[in-house]
């Protein structure tokens, strides 16, 4: 028997399971998919270091109005399954006004903080660092005036939180990225993130160092959690401790246990092609929506957020636009998958991830609900959870949130 089970082998699940072991602790990791394919596999592969204020919405009426209706490709709604959503979206409209995003920011940007170098251990550790660049990425403009206020937003950010970039004209992108067929307006350079080859395969490498220190990964359904005399059953596995890390999945499997946790699925989609694109970092098409990142499959295009219960599309509009900016800009070539892979974040209303232990279940611990950033945050929190498992609970304060 274990000491501690670990509920899922996404990015989140598997620096969890390295954090605890790490501690001095025995786990045991279980899912139904090998580690990194599922949500965490979908990524843009960025490890998001300026992105030091989470996804509010928007509070200008007009603005919302129009994502709503699909003026740009930032938001498309299944509408037949948005009132499932209604409950969490309400909380999220809260949870974005000014007094409570002032409460929200602090904790978030510590977080963010903490992320370059919790991965930067685990990179040097599972010896990933060809899977690893350390050029940031570009966000990209067509209009002289959408730069103007992203520039604008930008020095904020750098005057508040010390964030670092550049500004780069139509000019100066060009002669940075010699592959563009045009050039847009310009674009800023966060310089501080570090982007990967293959989201996927990091997690993947991240578990073989899991199982080289000790630890097991057991390829099972984790989706039913048993209490039991002497601790928690999971897929034939017994352990003293849980770990719920699942996800989108992990409000599910709370369910029985009376627990309900609100949350805003937020599908998004990917697409390799296999052109000679040329680029040198991601590059997010900010008027468009969507990530062009290098990847070892190719250049994949990554999209932003679909609110929808439907079966995923097979020509899902938001890709669709996106694929058309781009080859407006690059050489993509053909696809590489037959059809675009789809997969949901678990986006919590109050923006930031759950770190707690059960209120009412002793020995079972939630580690989920990250949103877009679960694979630059997945390592930070971890770190934070196993030291509340070890009785040091400062660092989660504040993270048991959007619980009952």
């Amino acid at each position: 028997m274990a000491e501690i089970a670990v509920l899922g082998a996404g990015m989140v699940g598997i620096a969890t399971a390295l954090a605890l072991q790490e501690q001095g602790h025995d786990c045991i990791v279980i899912d139904r998919s090998p580690p990194g394919s599922e949500t965490s596999y979908g990524n843009a592969g960025i490890i998001q270091a300026e992105a030091v204020e989470p996804y509010a919405l928007p509070m200008n009426p007009l603005v919302l109005c129009g994502m709503a209706l699909g003026s740009g490709n930032a938001l498309d709604i299944h509408w037949p399954s948005l009132p499932a959503q209604v409950p969490a979206l309400s909380r999220y409209w809260r949870s974005s006004l000014p007094d409570a995003l002032r409460r929200i920011i602090p904790l978030w940007r510590q977080l963010v903080a903490e992320a370059v170098p919790e991965h930067a251990a685990l990179i040097e550790a599972s010896g990933a660092d060809g899977l690893i660049r350390r050029k940031g990425y570009w966000q990209v403009h067509d209009t002289e005036s959408g730069l103007a206020a992203a520039v604008r937003d930008a020095e904020r950010r750098r005057a508040q939180h010390g964030v670092a970039f550049s500004v780069a004209d139509r000019a100066g992108l060009l002669r940075a990225e010699p592959a563009l067929r045009r050039s847009p307006a310009g674009a800023i350079h966060w310089t501080a993130p570090w982007t990967c080859l293959s989201p996927g395969r990091l997690v993947g490498a991240y578990a073989r160092l899991f199982e080289r220190r000790g630890g097991h990964i057991a390829q099972a359904d984790a989706r039913a959690l048993e209490r039991t005399g002497f601790g928690w059953r999971v897929a034939g596995s017994d352990a003293e401790l849980a770990v719920v890390a699942l996800g989108p999945w992990s409000p599910e499997l709370l369910r029985p246990l009376g627990y309900r946790v609100p949350m805003v699925r937020k599908r998004g989609y990917h697409r390799h092609y296999s052109g000679s694109h040329g680029l040198s970092r991601p590059m997010l098409l900010a008027d468009h929506s969507v990530v062009l990142s290098p990847m070892s499959q190719g250049l994949r295009i990554a999209t932003a957020a679909e609110l929808s219960a439907a079966e995923p599309s097979v020509s899902p509009r938001q890709l669709a636009r996106g694929e058309a900016a781009a080859r407006s800009l690059l050489d993509l070539g053909p696809p590489v998958e037959p059809t675009p892979w789809s997969g949901t974040r678990p986006c919590l209303p109050g923006m930031l991830p759950l770190v707690c232990r059960a209120r009412r279940h002793p020995g079972l611990w939630f580690h989920f609900g990250h949103g877009h950033q679960g694979f630059t945050l997945g390592p930070a929190t971890a770190a934070r959870l196993a030291r509340a498992i070890d009785g040091d609970r400062a660092g989660v304060d504040g993270l048991d949130l959007g619980i009952a």
